[in-house]
């Protein structure tokens, strides 16, 4: 046996609680493991720790594992009585028979004793991630406010172009355009409406604040976004902004203030400033005498260890709840913002309202952010990745990509993978047309995106297939003049369809994934409950088993159901 693949810890994702009640356990073996038992059971069961109690529990096979391209994963859903739990692992190869347990490995003794126990010593409520549920239903639609929509009563008189852009130009884009917009956006079966920052800041792009307080006058006025949350709120839209914590831009007055005053200011520790004076010039701040984003000199880092910026900036997203209602929060450069202020805005906010959506701007392993007091979830870059190396690289199989995706779902509990927030393209990345290279792996990312596990995000212009390639290519406008063209309209139908089939079916909601290996190539099957999602993304036909409802088809043909290359049918699953 290989022993050093063996891998288990009593933390998220190899053991939590769903719920109050249930405790998933999960085991990494090798893939030459033939069977698993968990061995488990209350602590206490036969006395107290530490005296002469002889604790056995009780022997549980665990259900066949997912197959990872080098590992096998074992779970288990178990339900202890008294919300405590003890439990070690009995691993089944070639003949051999060894015990797992916290202090690594051991034969079965004739006594019947057992290796160190794992335990989760209670289930306790509070310290169980539950993200707010409407998340799973939820289908965002990200929105660049520049580029989406202008009004009448834009100060910007730009004109709208088509085409490639700068970060320069400033094309009107404002919050009663996207109002105006609302009933498209709806009309594509939307739920959800994501704003790139709305406050006052210098560029475009909104992510150098120079005013939390209050809606940059290029977008219009307070008002105008209350207007337009009400106005979202009445087609059943909830409504997320971001909140750009990490860092300030460079006419914030606090730092205004530092940079004339030094370490007489009052606001001298809202920064990380090393040096004083900050004389020279400064092309970056490589040399250290600030900490910045990104080495930006006109982006100073906030300290968010300080007591001072804590409540400051977790009053604000009080006030954005409290009084514009806002649904969600989307942190930038979530991974850099302490945990304290983290942990001190879940808890103001969801005093204000227990149903707010914390949403971190994280890009890695994100599980030290994903306890029951920070995010409730991430932006899934992960998962974005493992979908473009498939459709990017025409030699991997669809098996690399099923290894892929259990990898992607299982990375954090049952309940946060629910909440993830899925994406193909955003603001930061080249478009998903741009970077499909065709027609037909663009819809096939989309119907994937719209059928895994989380909460799918659309980038506007998606519905259309705009273009774009890296930042700020990937920035451009909204070309409303072009939605009525054939193409247009086809590409927003079969958007809308896939929209629709999504929050339909509850089992495109819920939790159950299975990869189904289709031998070597790009027959892509996946099984959701009683749904199944099959894409042909190889180069000849494939003709499939009879049998099921078809309920969604591009490329679906003949008597025999032939899927062409670039197909895709979703169908009531017939073996199920």
């Amino acid at each position: 046996m290989n022993f050093a693949a063996v891998f288990h810890r009593a933390q998220a994702p190899y053991s939590y609680a769903p719920d109050p009640d249930t405790l998933i356990l999960r085991l990494q073996t090798d893939p030459g493991v033939e069977q698993v038992f968990v061995c488990w059971g209350d602590p206490f069961e036969a006395g107290i720790l530490g005296g002469a109690e002889r604790w056995q529990g009780r022997r549980q096979p665990m259900p066949a594992p997912l197959a990872l391209e080098h590992a096998l994963w074992w779970t288990i859903e178990l339900r202890p009585p008294y919300k405590r739990c003890r439990y070690y692992f009995e691993l089944h190869q070639g003949g051999e028979v060894w015990l797992y347990g916290e202090d690594g490995f051991a034969a079965p003794p004739a006594d019947g004793e057992h290796p160190a126990c794992f335990t989760q010593p209670w289930l306790n409520p509070a310290d169980i991630p539950a993200p707010p549920a409407w998340v799973a239903d939820t289908v965002w639609y990200q929105i660049f406010p520049d580029r989406f929509a202008r009004s009448a009563q834009s100060p910007v008189t730009t004109p709208w172009r088509d085409g490639p852009v700068t970060n320069r130009q400033r094309f009107g884009g404002d919050l009663r355009g996207i109002a105006e917009k609302l009933d498209h956006i709806a009309g594509l079966g939307v739920n959800g409406l994501y704003l790139n920052p709305i406050f006052a800041a210098d560029s475009v792009h909104k992510y150098d604040t120079r005013d939390y307080e209050h809606v940059d006058p290029d977008f219009g006025a307070d008002a105008d976004f209350a207007a337009l949350v009400d106005a979202a709120h009445a087609r059943g839209m909830r409504v997320m902004i971001d909140a750009v914590f990490n860092h300030s831009g460079a006419r914030f007055a606090p730092w205004l203030d530092v940079q004339k005053n030094g370490p007489a200011s009052p606001y001298w520790d809202w920064f990380m400033v090393n040096r004083w004076p900050l004389d020279g010039p400064l092309r970056d701040t490589r040399d250290g005498r600030y900490y910045s984003f990104s080495f930006a000199p006109f982006m100073p880092k906030l300290n968010t260890n300080c007591p001072a910026v804590v409540d400051y900036l977790a009053g604000l997203c009080e006030r954005w709840v409290r009084d514009f209602h806002v649904d969600a929060l989307r942190f930038d450069v979530g991974n850099e913002i302490s945990h304290l202020l983290i942990k001190e805005i879940h808890r103001r906010v969801r005093a204000i309202d227990p149903q707010v959506y914390l949403l971190g701007e994280i890009w890695h392993d994100a599980s030290p952010w994903l306890e029951a007091d920070e995010y409730d979830a991430v932006m899934n870059y992960p998962l974005r990745r493992a979908i473009t190396d498939f459709f990017g690289d025409p030699a991997r199989s669809a098996q690399s990509l099923g290894w892929d995706l259990y990898r992607c779902l299982g990375m954090y509990r049952r309940q946060t993978v629910r909440a993830q927030f899925n994406l193909l393209d955003s603001h930061d990345t080249v478009r998903l047309i741009t970077r499909s290279g065709s027609e037909d792996a663009f819809f096939q990312q989309l119907a994937l995106l719209l059928c895994l596990p989380g909460s799918p995000s659309l980038y506007y212009g998606t519905e259309i297939a705009l273009p774009g390639g890296h930042d700020p290519d990937c920035r451009r406008c909204m070309p409303w003049d072009k939605l009525g063209e054939p193409q247009n309209a086809a590409c927003m139908d079969t958007l809308r369809a896939l929209i629709a089939l999504r929050r339909a079916l509850p089992a495109l909601r819920g939790d159950d994934f299975r990869f189904v290996d289709t031998g070597p190539g790009r027959r892509v099957c996946c099984r959701r409950g009683d749904v199944e999602i099959l894409l042909n993304a190889g180069a000849g036909p494939w003709t499939l088993a009879l049998g099921g409802e078809v309920l969604f088809a591009r490329g679906l043909g003949g008597p025999a159901a032939c899927l062409a290359p670039g197909g895709i049918c979703i169908r009531r699953d017939p073996h199920a």
